[in-house]
C-alpha cells in the first residue's frame, strides 16, 4: 500500500522549492502518494486560518509532512498568532507532539570556502546531528510571567520526556557515528542532574554507542574550536534551540540545511531551515537544495528508506562537485543555474 505524504508547499519560495523536491522524490519511483494542503499565508487568504482543519485531516492521514516554508509582509499586520508563523508550526508541534527536532549540520567539500571557519579545522568534512527535545523545558515550564518587580522562567522536564528524546538521540547516532554528546549544565541546574542521570540511565540500552556529556557552555566553544568532534549532540529545548543555530551557520549556506520534527511512531515535519524569502518568490532562483535533503531525511526517519535518502544526498554531493550553484552559494568558476534546474541536476543524478 502506497505510504501518504502531506505536502504543505506554504508562501513565498515554498511551492517552487516544493515542486523541486517532489522532482526528486518521483525519479526514486517511490510507491509514494501526496496530499497537497494549504498552510500559512496561502491558508489565511483561502480559508480564514494560518492551519485550517483540512489540512490538519490530511496530516493525520499521512505518514509523515514536507513543509516548505510560511509568512511574507502580506501577513504582519495580523495579531501574532494568527500569523503565519505561530499560527501553522507551533499548532503542527503541538498537535502531532513533534518533540524530537533533528538539525544536521554539514558541510559539503565544494562549498567548504563558504563557511566562517578556517579550511583546516574542517579538512576532510563536517557532519554533525543536533538531537533538540522541542516540546518541554524551560520554554514550556510552569509558572512563568512577568510582574513590576520580576520575571520568572521555570525549567522542568519530565522523567519520559528526557528518555524519549535520549532514545532518539541514540537510535540516530546507530545510522551515524555511534557517539553522542548529552549538553547539560549539571554543575549548576537541578533540573540537568536529572537531565545527566536520566540520560545515562537510557544509555545501558545503547552498549554500542560512546557516551560522554559536555557543558553547554564548553560545547558552544568547542562547536567553533573543533565541531569534528561532535557526532550527534543531545540537549534540551533551550541548549538545543541555541547550539542548533551556531552549528548551521558554520557550514556557511543556510539555503542548504534541511531540518526534522519527529514525533512518537516516526511521524515527523520536514522543512528547510530557512524561510519563505519573499523578496525572490517568483523569480524562480531560490535555492531547493534544503527543501530537497529534507525530503531524504523524510525518507530516513519516517519512511524507513535509508538507501533512497543516501541516493539523494549523494545526487545533491555530485551536482555540487560538478560545480552547479544557485545564486546564493555561487562562487568563482562556478555555473550559476535557477531553482528548476537545480532540481533537474539532482533528478538526474538519481539512478
Amino acid at each position: 500500500m502506497a505510504k501518504q505524504v502531506a505536502v504543505l508547499a506554504g508562501d513565498g519560495i515554498g511551492p517552487e522549492i516544493m515542486a523541486e523536491a517532489i522532482k526528486v522524490l518521483d525519479k526514486l519511483k517511490l510507491d509514494i502518494k501526496y496530499k497537497e494542503a494549504d498552510v500559512g499565508g496561502a491558508a489565511i487568504d483561502k480559508h480564514g486560518k494560518a492551519l485550517p482543519q483540512e489540512t490538519i485531516d490530511a496530516c493525520r492521514e499521512s505518514a509523515a509532512i514536507l513543509f516548505g516554508a510560511v509568512g511574507g509582509p502580506k501577513w504582519e499586520k495580523l495579531p501574532p498568532e494568527q500569523q503565519p508563523e505561530r499560527g501553522a508550526l507551533l499548532p503542527l508541534r503541538k498537535i502531532f507532539d513533534l518533540y524530537a527536532n533533528l538539525r544536521p549540520a554539514k558541510i559539503f567539500a565544494p562549498l567548504a570556502d563558504a563557511s566562517t571557519l578556517r579550511p583546516d579545522i574542517i579538512e576532510g568534512g563536517l557532519d554533525l546531528l543536533i538531537v533538540r527535545e522541542l516540546t518541554s523545558g524551560i520554554y514550556f515550564g510552569d509558572p512563568k510571567g512577568i510582574t513590576e518587580e520580576e520575571g520568572f522562567d521555570t525549567m522542568r522536564y519530565k522523567k519520559h520526556e528526557v528518555e524519549r528524546i535520549a532514545k532518539v538521540a541514540f537510535e540516530a547516532a546507530r545510522k551515524r557515528g555511534k557517539k553522542v554528546t548529552s549538553i547539560d549544565k549539571a554543575n549548576v541546574l537541578s533540573t540537568m542532574v536529572f537531565w545527566r542521570n536520566t540520560v545515562t540511565e537510557v544509555h545501558k540500552k545503547y552498549p554500542d554507542i560512546e557516551l560522554s556529556h559536555m557543558y553547554v557552555d564548553n560545547a558552544a566553544m568547542q562547536l567553533v574550536r573543533n565541531p569534528k568532534q561532535f557526532d550527534v549532540i543531545l540537549a534540551g529545548n533551550m541548549f538545543g534551540d541555541i547550539l542548533s543555530d551556531e552549528a548551521s551557520m558554520l557550514t556557511g549556506s543556510i539555503g542548504m540545511l534541511p531540518s526534522a520534527s519527529i514525533g512518537e511512531g516516526g511521524f515527523g515535519l520536514y522543512e528547510p531551515i530557512h524561510g519563505s524569502a519573499p523578496d525572490i518568490a517568483g523569480k524562480g532562483i531560490a535555492n531547493p537544495l534544503a527543501q530537497i535533503l529534507s525530503s531524504a531525511m523524510l525518507l530516513r526517519h519516517s519512511l524507513n528508506m535509508e538507501s533512497e535518502a543516501r541516493k539523494i544526498e549523494s545526487a545533491v554531493e555530485e551536482v555540487l562537485n560538478e560545480g552547479y550553484r544557485t545564486g546564493d552559494i555561487m562562487s568563482v568558476g562556478c555555473q550559476k543555474v535557477n531553482c528548476a534546474e537545480m532540481g533537474n541536476l539532482v533528478s538526474e543524478k538519481i539512478g
